[in-house]
């Protein structure tokens, strides 16, 4: 008879839930504490199947370490602020309130259906005032120690969703979220001092067990890099500014200077001038190219004169002052300096015919007579530096620290370290986020909301589609806005910006541990008890917002000696990607979407769960393939089957081969290798069927089974073989090492020390065994006919070398 999947399913979830079978508590006997996170969701209304890759597939390795001694916490959560609900709600004519809470009730249902082992006694939600409580009250501890700050500063602004974007949140110019155009605007907003970190975030990430890739995204986003700042004058205004130059060994060579269309310094050099005009033209010509993303930075090379100049300070001439379309405003001062030995000044120069000068040639002379007639640009590091005189004959790389040197004490410039990373930007001026909790006072300036009076809770608006005049929602509440200032008890009013839902999600994890506290953010007993995460599950998608913010917050937090630990997270694994059947990303155009509840109703949770976890490594994921969630199906129908056909013995080969799949599915699953640990199951269960298999073999296989199909085996531990508790807190298996030991070994046959041959033989087999059994192989026989054997080396257990 198939089974019933889905009843079996039911009756288990229904029996865990009435016994708060994954309550976590914070104390297991003689059990030490794990917490598995993964991301939490955001309620978009409906779980894909990329939600059930994130949670169903690490709650193997969950129930894994619970039956090996684990006290094992899997939290869950719902991320539920920000710009998608907002969008829906407005779409719909409802408050996003409404839409979120409606979408979390559903999800939660969803999510209960995965059978995952989630502890839902510990749930937090960010919209929940008893959360952003404590989200408010950790931004007035930043507040207080000048790490929070209102500042004017240009931003990124989307015209489209109406609000301010973090530089994390724009894509080659685009909102990353709804595709817009962004667009630069000059606004008051509150910042978070993260560039303060940023030595610390580069330096402590080496010690992390995360992904290289996440490292080195996060390195490259901070972007630290040492040179040197030149500060120049522009000749005949009384203008100064500084130029970063990461490489200055050949600063001798600049000839020009370029800067960004962007960049507000263009204005004050052409206003006025003959040049304003052409100049004005060209900048609105390069936004308008990268605005129909008909710009490629890396190809492209355009340029206007400005009619201004460097007062050059090293004496090798005026350098003129060109508007670049390829500097990037945000990198270094926005400003660079431009010789021959940089690919894209060279070609610029050649574009406009710039004169040039070289301070570096290669030592093979035809090459040299090319670069002195600036046939083409070179930059080695093994070129020779020819001047300054100090340096000369020095190759490129080691002239570095004297070049920098000798700059300094001629007064050039000095030694400076820039980064990439800019202060954060949490200003949003959207309704559904947490309030800032800051009152303005036109005496007092900014004062920060008493913290008994946390949290300030987002009053409920008719009304709140945003002004896209850079003003929040917030702004219409009138009786809200308004309040006595905290300080001089005159007339203010709240800040009406909300926050950026990145901040909700940075410390959500700390909440965990403690999510029911009222007094405090979390009780310091029990986030030593549960922290730092030992492993953090995720996409790659957050390498470089969710995690750097987090791990930000934590080293302010671990500061203010409000936290034990400066890194969140221990160790790091990414996910990879489902894909459709057709190999595609998944969407709705495509009709390639699965829908996780078709399949869980047509093949049952088990199946599903456990065919996400075979399809492929767990980094990389994979096209979803409806024949193979049917060979899983037919797999765990084939379990049960055996399950009513035990005998009373078990054959010795069954015997060792279970003792093979304890030892590789432990490790499958604790390197993440699920897949693998999968097929060691089918193995055992393809060599039971044709062999007989008595109960306690069975029990220790089911054992290993449990993980992956939580409700079958639970089944069938219970109800087919009469155990009285559950399965999933029974003990692992162990394995012995003698039995996995192979009998049998590969002995490699030589001739005169070549290899003729490879078969496969006892172990123990001594010199002479090993001879005769070599002599008998057709390939040695044909070898040997009509020679004398002079000698054999032989090697135990490895090989037999014989001499003719």
């Amino acid at each position: 008879m198939p089974l019933n999947f889905k009843k079996i399913e039911n009756k288990w979830q229904k029996i865990w839930k009435e016994e708060q079978f994954f309550k976590t508590r914070d104390e297991g006997k003689n059990k030490k504490n794990f917490m598995l996170l993964t991301e939490f969701p955001y309620p978009s209304g409906n779980l894909h199947i990329g939600h059930w890759y994130a949670f169903a597939v690490p709650d193997i390795f969950a129930r894994y370490l619970r039956m090996n001694n684990k006290n094992v916490m899997y939290p869950i959560g719902f991320d539920a602020f920000g710009l998608p609900a907002e969008n829906a709600a407005i779409k719909r004519g409802i408050n996003p309130r409404k839409w979120t809470e409606k979408n979390i009730s559903f999800m939660t249902k969803q999510l209960n259906n995965m059978g995952a082992a989630f502890d839902w006694n510990r749930k937090v939600s960010t919209i929940d005032p008893e959360y952003y409580k404590w989200t408010q009250w950790i931004f007035l501890q930043m507040f207080k120690k000048n790490l929070a700050y209102r500042t004017k500063t240009f931003v990124n602004w989307c015209p489209k969703d109406k609000t301010v974007l973090a530089n994390e949140q724009v894509v080659n110019g685009r909102c990353e979220r709804c595709g817009a155009l962004v667009v630069q605007k000059e606004f008051e907003q509150w910042m978070l001092r993260i560039t303060k970190y940023a030595d610390r975030l580069i330096d402590d990430i080496e010690k992390l067990d995360w992904p290289e890739t996440t490292k080195l995204a996060q390195k490259n986003w901070i972007g630290r890099s040492q040179g040197i700042n030149f500060k120049e004058k522009v000749k005949d205004l009384n203008i100064e500014f500084e130029v970063y130059d990461s490489i200055p060994q050949t600063f001798l060579a600049q000839t020009f200077t370029v800067i960004a269309p962007e960049h507000p310094l263009v204005e004050k050099l052409i206003i006025g001038t003959e040049y304003e005009k052409p100049v004005r033209e060209f900048v609105e010509k390069i936004k308008q190219k990268k605005a129909a993303d008909k710009f490629e930075i890396e190809k492209e090379s355009e340029g206007i004169f400005t009619g201004r100049y460097v007062d050059n300070p090293f004496g090798t001439g005026d350098f003129p002052i060109w508007v670049a379309s390829y500097v990037v405003a945000d990198y270094g001062t926005g400003i660079v300096n431009c010789s021959a030995h940089d690919e894209r000044d060279f070609a610029f120069a050649k574009k406009y015919d710039i004169p040039l000068k070289i301070a570096m040639l290669p030592s093979d002379k035809i090459m040299a007579e090319k670069v002195k007639n600036f046939e083409e640009c070179y930059l080695d590091p093994n070129g020779i530096l020819q001047k300054p005189a100090e340096v000369r004959g020095m190759n490129w790389t080691e002239a570095r620290k004297p070049v920098i040197e000798y700059i300094e004490n001629k007064g050039f410039g000095k030694r400076t370290t820039h980064y990439r990373l800019r202060d954060w930007v949490i200003s949003r001026q959207r309704y559904w986020g947490v309030p800032i909790p800051v009152i303005h006072c036109e005496k007092c300036g900014y004062v920060p909301v008493p913290e008994k009076n946390l949290p300030v809770e987002l009053p409920k608006l008719k009304d709140f589609l945003p002004t896209g005049e850079g003003k929040s929602p917030l702004a219409k509440a009138k009786k809200w806005v308004d309040v006595d200032c905290p300080k001089c008890k005159g007339k203010a009013r709240r800040e009406t910006d909300t926050m950026d839902t990145f901040v909700d999600s940075s410390w959500y994890f700390i909440r965990y541990t403690d999510p029911k506290n009222k007094n405090k953010f979390a009780d310091r007993k029990k986030m030593k008890k549960w922290l730092p995460v030992p492993l953090y599950i995720g996409g790659a998608e957050h390498n470089t917002m969710h995690l750097l913010y987090s791990r930000f917050f934590t080293k302010v937090l671990y500061d203010l000696k409000l936290a034990h630990f400066n890194e969140p997270f221990v160790s790091r694994r990414n996910h990879g990607t489902i894909l459709g059947p057709d190999g595609q990303k998944m969407s709705k155009s495509k009709g390639n979407v699965i829908d996780p509840d078709a399949e869980v109703k047509k093949y049952g949770a088990d199946s599903v769960r456990m065919y996400l976890a075979f399809m492929g490594p767990y980094d990389q994921g994979g096209p979803w393939q409806f024949t193979g969630i049917t060979g899983i199906s037919r797999f765990l129908q084939r379990v049960f089957n055996i399950s009513k056909n035990l005998s009373d013995k078990t054959d010795r080969e069954i015997e060792k081969t279970l003792h093979q799949i304890i030892k590789k599915v432990g490790e499958d699953i604790e390197s993440l290798r699920f897949n693998t640990a999968i097929s060691g199951l089918m193995i055992f269960l393809n060599k039971a069927e044709k062999n007989s298999i008595n109960k306690k073999t069975f029990e220790d296989f089911l054992k290993l089974l449990a993980p992956f199909a939580p409700h079958l085996s639970e089944e069938i531990w219970k109800t087919n073989l009469n155990n009285k508790k559950s399965i999933h807190i029974q003990p692992w298996p162990k394995y012995s090492n003698k039995m996995i030991a192979e009998e049998n070994f590969e002995l490699v046959i030589q001739i005169n020390g070549k290899v003729r041959d490879k078969i496969l033989a006892k172990k123990g087999v001594n010199q002479e065994q090993a001879e005769k059994l070599a002599v008998k192989s057709s390939k040695i026989k044909n070898i040997i006919a009509g020679r004398n054997i002079k000698k054999t080396i032989f090697v135990p257990d490895r090989l037999i070398n014989i001499i003719l």
